[in-house]
Formats: C-alpha cells, sequence, structure tokens
C-alpha cells in the first residue's frame, strides 16, 4: 500500500520558489505605496503658486525641503535592489530543472512515442553497448535505460507503467517541503529553536505590545487622551474663558511634554532664552503656580506661542521649538472645540441642572486664536497685516479720514484710483503683489433655507420638531469683487450725471400718484421702502414703484370686479367657486410635491455624503508666518448670541472647493413665540473674513395650522367688537 513520504530540499531549488514569492509580496506593494512621487508635478505646483505664496513661510520651507531632501532618494534606491534581487530570484528559478516530471520510457530510450518492439529492442543494444559499466559508462545511466526497456517489453511493468506512471508499481506519495534540510537537522536544532522562540516570542510580542500602548494613548484625531481629559477639566472649571486663559491652556497640552511627547524638547539653552523672551512680552502670567500652567514645558510652549502672535524674533533653537508648538496648535483647538461641543451637549441633555456648559464666547475664542496663530497676529491687530508689505506704520494711511479703510473688504471696495494713491508707499512690483494675494483671498456667499423635513408641513415649526437650516456655501476668490464693484462704480456714475429735471419730475409724478392713491384707498403708507434702499437705491426705486402700480391696479380691479359680480348668476357664481377650489386643490398639491421632492433631495444628500469621501484638500492658505501648509477651512453653526448659548454644533467644513451643501439640525425650542438665531460661518485661517447672517424661528403650538389661524381670527375678531364698545357713547 502507498505511503507518505516528506522531502526536504537538500540541493535548495525549492527554497528558491518560497524566497522569490516571499520577496514579490513586499516589493510589489511596497513600490506602488512608497515609491515617492513625481517630483516634477510637486515642482510644478510650487511654481504655479510662487506668485502669491512665494513670501509665506511654509512655502519657502517646502521648496527648501524638496531641494534637499535625500529621502526619496534612498526610497527609490532600497526599491530598486529591492526589485534587482526579486528579478535575480526569479532567473534563478527560471534556470532550474524540474525535478518532478512525468516519467516517459520513449524519451530515455531517445525513440519516438508507438516504436515497435523490434525498434525498441535495437536501440537498447546500442545505448546497453555505449553506457554499460562494463565498456566504460554510467551505471545510473545504464540502469535507467534497463528501466526503460523493461517498461516497454515486460507485460508486469508496461501495465504498472501505464496505470501509475511508474514501471515499479505505485510508490509513497511524496510532499516537497520549500525550506533547506539544514534547518531539521539535528545538529541546528537549538540554533533553528533560539530563532523561532526569539522571533514569535520576543520580538513579534513587543513590536505589537509598543505598537498598542502607542495606539491607545491617542485619540481618533491623534490627539493625546491626556490632553483632552485636561481640556475637558479646565473648560468644565471655567466656563467663560478670555484669550489669555485660552493660550494658558492650549500650551499646557501633553504634546509640548517631552515625558509624553519625544518631537518636544527642553535644552539647557531654554534657562537663559526663555526668560528673556518673557521680559520682552510683559505680562504673561509667570508667577501663577497652578500646575500644570507653571511648568517648564507649559511655561516655554506659552512664550513661543505669544512671542509667534507678536512676530518676534527668536534664535536659531528656539525657532525650530517655535514651529513645532504652531504647527501642532490648530489640531489641539479644533480639540477644545470639540471638548466645548461635547459639554454643551451633556448639559442641554440634562437641562442645564447642576452641569456647567462653556459660554458661546469661549467657543468663539477658541476659532479666533485659531485664526491669529495661522496669520500670527495678535487679537487687536488689523486684518490688513496678513497682506504682505503692510507694517504697523503704513495703517494710518489706511484709516485716515480720507479712506476709513479698517478691513480687506474695505480695502476691495475702493476704486482703483483711490487704493493705489492710498497705497502709494508701495512700489509697483509690491502694490502688484499685494493685490494678487488679496485677490485670492476667499469671498463666500451663503444662502440659509429653514425647514422641517420628515414631517407633513415642513414650514411649520411645532414641539418635537427637529429644525434642519440647509446652508449653501459657494467660494468664489476675492478677485472677481474687484470687476463687480467697478461695474456698481460705473453704474453709480452714470446715473450721477443724469439731469435733476427729470429727476424732479419723475418725484413729482410719484408724489401725485401716491396723493392719489391716498383719496381713493383712504390708507397710510407702509414703511417698507425703509428697507429696500440698504440694498440698492435705484432698485430699490424700481421696486417702490411697481408696488404702487400694483396697488393701483388691484384696486381698480376690486371696483370692477364688484360691479360685474353683481350681474352674474347665481349658477356662474357656483361655477367660479367650483374652479377657486380646484385651483386650490392644485395649488396644495403642488406644495406636496414639493415637499416631497425636497425630503427625497435630503436623503438623497445624506446617501452621498456617507457613500463619497471628498478630498479634504481646498485652497491653500496663505500665511507669512505659519510652518506648514494648511487648508482653508471653515466653521458652521447656529447660535443664539442673546442667551450666548449654541443652538447647532458647530461642523468643520473641510471640502468646500467651489461649492458645498451642510445641514445644520437642531431641535425646535420648548416655548412658543420668535426666535433670533445666528447662522454663523468662520474660517480657521483668515482674520476679518467671517460671516453672520440672521435666522427668525417662528415656534407655533402643537395645534394644527387650521386651528391656529382660526385662533388668531376669533381673538382679533373679539378685541376688534371690544374696541367698538369701548367708543360706544
Amino acid at each position: 500500500m502507498a505511503g507518505q513520504q516528506f522531502q526536504y530540499d537538500d540541493s535548495g531549488n525549492t527554497f528558491f520558489y518560497f524566497l522569490t514569492s516571499f520577496v514579490g509580496l513586499i516589493v510589489i506593494p511596497a513600490t506602488y505605496y512608497l515609491w515617492p512621487r513625481d517630483q516634477n508635478a510637486e515642482q510644478l505646483r510650487l511654481k504655479s503658486l510662487r506668485r502669491v505664496h512665494g513670501r509665506c513661510l511654509w512655502y519657502r520651507l517646502r521648496l527648501m525641503k524638496s531641494q534637499q531632501s535625500i529621502i526619496p532618494t534612498l526610497k527609490k534606491a532600497a526599491l530598486l535592489f529591492g526589485w534587482a534581487v526579486f528579478l535575480l530570484l526569479a532567473y534563478k528559478v527560471s534556470k532550474l530543472d524540474r525535478e518532478y516530471q512525468e516519467y516517459n520510457p520513449y524519451e530515455v530510450l531517445n525513440l519516438d512515442p508507438g516504436a515497435s518492439v523490434a525498434e525498441i529492442r535495437k536501440q537498447y543494444r546500442v545505448l546497453s553497448l555505449k553506457f554499460h559499466p562494463d565498456k566504460g559508462g554510467d551505471e545510473a545511466t545504464f540502469m535507467r535505460i534497463a528501466k526503460a526497456y523493461a517498461a516497454l517489453t515486460n507485460e508486469v511493468s508496461r501495465q504498472n507503467w501505464e496505470t501509475y506512471g511508474n514501471p515499479d508499481g505505485p510508490g509513497a506519495t511524496s510532499f516537497g517541503i520549500a525550506l533547506p534540510a539544514w534547518i531539521v537537522d539535528q545538529k541546528n536544532s537549538m540554533l533553528v529553536l533560539l530563532v523561532y522562540g526569539l522571533a514569535f516570542m520576543v520580538i513579534l510580542p513587543v513590536v505589537v505590545g509598543t505598537w498598542w500602548y502607542r495606539s491607545i494613548r491617542y485619540s481618533g484625531d491623534q490627539i493625546l487622551i491626556n490632553t483632552t481629559q485636561l481640556f475637558m477639566h479646565f473648560m468644565y472649571k471655567t466656563p467663560n474663558m478670555n484669550m489669555k486663559r485660552l493660550a494658558m491652556v492650549l500650551t499646557a497640552a501633553f504634546e509640548f511634554d517631552p515625558r509624553s511627547n519625544k518631537e518636544a524638547t527642553i535644552r539647557p539653552t531654554d534657562n537663559i532664552e526663555v526668560p528673556q523672551l518673557i521680559r520682552e512680552l510683559g505680562n504673561i502670567n509667570v508667577k501663577k503656580k497652578e500646575p500644570p500652567f507653571c511648568y517648564p514645558y507649559s511655561l516655554k510652549a506659552r512664550v513661543l506661542v505669544l512671542a509667534h502672535l507678536a512676530r518676534m524674533d527668536v534664535s536659531e533653537e528656539l525657532e525650530e521649538d517655535q514651529r513645532f508648538v504652531v504647527r501642532k496648535s490648530p489640531a489641539l483647538l479644533q480639540e477644545m472645540i470639540n471638548v466645548g461641543c461635547q459639554l454643551t451637549m451633556m448639559a442641554n441633555s440634562r437641562g442645564g441642572m447642576s452641569f456647567h456648559a462653556p459660554r458661546l464666547v469661549t467657543i468663539e475664542n477658541c476659532m479666533k486664536l485659531t485664526q491669529m496663530i495661522v496669520q500670527g497676529l495678535q487679537e487687536s491687530k488689523s486684518p490688513l497685516l496678513q497682506l504682505p508689505h503692510f507694517e504697523e506704520e503704513h495703517l494710518r494711511y489706511c484709516i485716515s479720514k480720507k479712506y476709513k479703510v479698517r478691513s480687506l473688504q474695505d480695502l476691495v471696495s475702493l476704486k482703483d484710483s483711490d487704493r493705489r494713491s492710498m497705497l502709494r508707499f508701495l512700489g509697483e512690483e509690491k502694490y502688484d503683489e499685494v493685490m494678487a494675494v488679496l485677490g485670492s483671498f476667499p469671498s463666500i456667499t451663503m444662502d440659509t433655507k429653514l425647514q422641517v423635513l420628515d414631517d407633513e408641513d415642513s414650514n411649520n415649526i411645532t414641539a418635537g420638531s427637529i429644525v434642519t437650516v440647509t446652508v449653501t456655501l459657494t467660494r468664489k476668490r476675492m478677485a472677481w469683487l474687484f470687476d463687480f464693484v467697478h461695474v456698481c462704480l460705473k453704474q453709480a456714475d452714470s446715473s450721477k450725471t443724469k439731469t435733476k429735471v427729470w429727476q424732479n419730475k419723475n418725484k413729482g409724478a410719484k408724489k401725485t400718484a401716491k396723493s392719489k392713491k391716498k383719496k381713493l384707498t383712504k390708507k397710510k403708507a407702509t414703511p417698507a421702502p425703509a428697507k429696500t434702499k440698504q440694498a440698492n437705491g435705484n432698485v430699490a426705486g424700481n421696486v417702490i414703484a411697481a408696488k404702487e402700480e400694483e396697488d393701483e391696479a388691484s384696486d381698480k380691479g376690486s371696483e370692477s370686479d364688484e360691479g360685474e359680480a353683481n350681474k352674474d348668476s347665481p349658477s356662474e357664481r357656483d361655477e367660479d367657486s367650483d374652479k377657486q377650489s380646484d385651483t386650490e386643490v392644485d395649488e396644495m398639491g403642488g406644495d406636496d410635491e414639493e415637499e416631497w421632492e425636497a425630503l427625497q433631495q435630503s436623503i438623497q444628500r445624506r446617501e452621498r455624503a456617507l457613500l463619497e469621501t471628498k478630498s479634504k484638500v481646498t485652497h491653500p492658505v496663505y500665511s507669512l508666518y505659519f510652518p506648514e501648509e494648511k487648508q482653508e477651512w471653515w466653521w458652521l453653526y447656529i447660535a443664539d448670541r442673546r442667551d450666548q448659548t449654541l443652538v447647532s454644533m458647530p461642523y468643520h467644513v473641510c471640502t468646500l472647493k467651489d461649492t458645498e451643501e451642510v445641514e445644520l439640525k437642531f431641535p425646535a425650542p420648548s416655548k412658543t413665540g420668535n426666535y433670533q438665531y445666528s447662522v454663523i460661518l468662520r474660517s480657521d485661517s483668515y482674520l476679518g473674513l467671517d460671516q453672520i447672517k440672521p435666522l427668525k424661528v417662528i415656534r407655533l403650538h402643537c395645534m394644527c395650522l387650521y386651528m391656529y389661524v382660526a385662533h388668531i381670527f376669533t381673538t382679533c375678531f373679539h378685541h376688534f367688537f371690544c374696541q367698538i364698545c369701548v367708543n360706544c357713547p
């Protein structure tokens, strides 16, 4: 009966197959993931950004790093060496003889398949005379020839060969192991056991344990969990934080402690240079003994952050540490915002009882501090200092009585001639650079839509409703505002050139029309035009005139309708009422279809948001003093500025390239009434580009709309008759 036989690779041929497969499994994925990307593409990208971002610190560091770094070269060399080894092993494997192949006696005797017995015997005699040991031939070769001759001439051997593929009959099943035989040799058993024990009992557990220990110390945003707990403690302890306190809490993060983070360093020269910076900065609460604010690492980080905001020069050694602290700060401030939102949600769930939720000003100060750190500016400084070539002494030209430019928007709204005259301290090249940088700044258009999704009536807010505010953000470069302002100024100049007589005639005509309307209707004029003047005077005048014409047409139409109604018969009146009811039903059906379409669109947006993963690479931020390339991101949230509370949690918009649609949800207020909220958009990179848009929320009773209208009608009706009763003699 056939048995089993395990054979190790004595010649080492099978081991080459295993080694080739192993090297290929490492080299091919490593090449895909680790091969340096096209350096020419990065150089072209940096070249395209030179005109705008050429003076930024991150741009100069990136350009220097791309030119001096040898890491891509080392990666390429290592991967090429791996491919060379892989190809050498593949060539070695291709040259190996096949040890296990089908036994064919015709090939051994050098005969064609199907040769006759006479040809077989003749060929055997020839080979025997050549390879017989007595004739000086090889004994092993002669045994193979004799075995092949027996397989073709002997009936039993031939039957065994045709059945089992071997003239000797069934043999043991052979299993080849692709390991060299010296591994299982008794002489090397202790060495092999030592290597196995070292690899699987020491190295592997240490590597896995180190990875696990490091991973459990960090949150999903790669922030130390101890830092998150520290932020939560101080935000609970101090719900209302000013900027100084916030900077102290930020720089107390364990990311700046060398005992928790190996990237942080404490140098011997810090005892000399840090006190010198403290004397230059002034009052930074050095004598505060509250831990961890009094620890050396926290004090050093706080001094470096404040020196960065003041745009002070530091030594080369401290400059490296300052870049590390500044680079880490935006992510830490984002974690502080997340912690503040979590505490606010916990306070709302408990009804605000026995729980200190951070105030709105604390969360907004975190956002402002992020802008300040990215731009390297203090809170009291002008946003114009974000532009290149602007210094403190140049601001007096901007805030003069003639121009009154205090923001970036004011600078954009000026005429070209006035802007050039105001910035006369700049040369032509510097002025062009300032305009290019200003034109690259973002200009966001924010549109809001309030509705109650997943409800029968999406326009009415009642108890238990989840209000959804759909905010559409459209991002454009501020350069388009130059053309827009230029066109508006042209229109204003052309309107001024018109004759005053024509304007007076138009005004007189409007006055006579208003006087006639007062005599006919005996009603007071509505104050609506006051609101329209804020947008544009000419447009407002056209809107007012159109409204007056519509009112006059409606008055005339009502008089003629009354006269014609007396002539109509009762049957015609019934037909008209039926038509009106049909049109009302059609309008209600159309409203339902619109609500259904809006609901389906919101569901599709949610599904797309779950399935799509958008890139967080939006637009590079122009920052003169930030050491790392940062992308342009935003915070969007709804707040009640009167009560200083968050209505919806801040949404971090990280994918706004051109247009982005965001849904902000919050529960309806518990009490009925009118609520004045604000939809707030804040940049995490620029100062002076925040937007606040009012949002009016009307909380109705739980009764249906018809009952609510009936209630209002009866109240007004009762109040009207009470007034009559009072006026009666």
